[in-house]
């Protein structure tokens, strides 16, 4: 699978918008979007008038990046969101905010969702108490995801649970701190999606 290698901080800035793709890194001074707000490249700073196609594509390209999917990713989901009962749109961002990855991040048991692809590659965590080391893996409610009793004293994951009071825990989560668990406690809805993401730009790409 193609994989970006390139600094991530340029796709914050081709978005025009803060992706939070280096976790505590995006809440400092040192954040790059902050420091050059505009496009990189040559061309950057020019002014662009956009068509309905380009805006479509770039708010595509934008929820791929926020959730580091690949294409062929990311229109699997939407295939499957699309045979979901209910809004398309709706059901595609609730796909991906219940992968694995992006649940361990939600949860604060890592600063982003990059790292929560590896920690959940590296066996840290079990769902209701079996290995999960497939970032895709699709939380059910009711599933408890618990770090394993090994990688309890891992200094980034124990970092990360001291600053979650600063990012918070959506509705459709629990976290116990104390016991190294947290609980899907029921479907993440359109509201609990806190960034600017116009989903029906992306129907209306894949329905040309």
């Amino acid at each position: 699978m193609a994989r970006y290698t390139g600094s991530v901080c340029r796709q914050c800035r081709r978005e025009n918008m803060k992706l939070f793709l280096k976790g505590d890194r995006c809440f400092s001074d040192k954040c790059s979007y902050d420091r050059r707000g505009y496009p990189p490249g040559q061309h950057g700073q020019r002014r662009s008038k956009q068509s309905d196609y380009g805006m479509q594509l770039r708010e595509k390209q934008k929820v791929r990046r926020i959730y580091g999917i690949s294409e062929k990713q990311f229109r699997i989901a939407f295939k499957r969101a699309d045979r979901q009962k209910g809004i398309t749109g709706t059901n595609l961002l609730s796909l991906l905010e219940t992968r694995m990855d992006n649940a361990v991040y939600r949860l604060g048991f890592v600063n982003s969702r990059t790292q929560g692809r590896h920690f959940v590659r590296h066996n840290h965590f079990t769902v209701n108490g079996k290995k999960v080391n497939i970032p895709s893996y699709q939380v059910k409610k009711g599933d408890v995801i618990e770090l394993r009793e090994k990688s309890r004293t891992v200094q980034a994951i124990t970092d990360s649970l001291d600053a979650i009071v600063r990012r918070g825990v959506p509705q459709w989560l629990e976290i116990n701190k104390d016991n190294f668990k947290g609980q899907i406690v029921g479907i993440p809805s359109r509201e609990d999606i806190t960034l600017p993401i116009q989903e029906q730009l992306i129907v209306e790409l894949y329905s040309k």
